[in-house]
């Protein structure tokens, strides 16, 4: 998703791979929306249903604004792929210090449905009729 991101003419600051842990993706999470050179933040993985899919305890509580529909419309989008399957996607989206955050399922084409039919629609200040940037910290 970094490749995708650089080629639509945004920066990517930084790239971890970290254990499926709360606290550990809690910190380096809230580091980003400290730094105030990040606008959005883009966590693919640990979305899941099993115990050790700990993204959305990680970073709940971290959100000025959870971006409700979002978690929905990427249901919706994905139930053409995998069916019923889809319900136990926790993909997610908040605001957090004029921060975009948005959690997906790690799978390849979990990544590209999020990237191409959401994502990068709503980082596109051309995008009509809303999209993120207002709601964004300002570079």
């Amino acid at each position: 998703m970094a490749d995708e991101a650089k080629a639509a003419g945004h920066q990517v600051i930084d790239k971890r791979i970290v254990k499926d842990d709360i606290y550990q993706i809690r910190a380096i999470v809230s580091g980003w929306i400290a730094d105030e050179s990040v606008q959005s933040i883009v966590i693919t993985g640990g979305t899941g249903f099993t115990t050790r899919d700990n993204t959305p305890e990680a970073i709940l509580p971290l959100f000025d604004r959870e971006v409700e529909g979002f978690g929905e419309l990427f249901r919706m989008l994905s139930y053409e792929d995998i069916g019923t399957s889809t319900l136990q996607s926790r993909a997610l989206a908040g605001i957090a210090n004029h921060t975009v955050i948005f959690a997906v399922p790690g799978s390849t084409n979990a990544c590209r449905t999020a990237w191409e039919q959401i994502i990068l629609q709503q980082l596109d200040a051309r995008h009509r009729p809303c999209n993120f940037i207002p709601h964004m910290r300002k570079k």
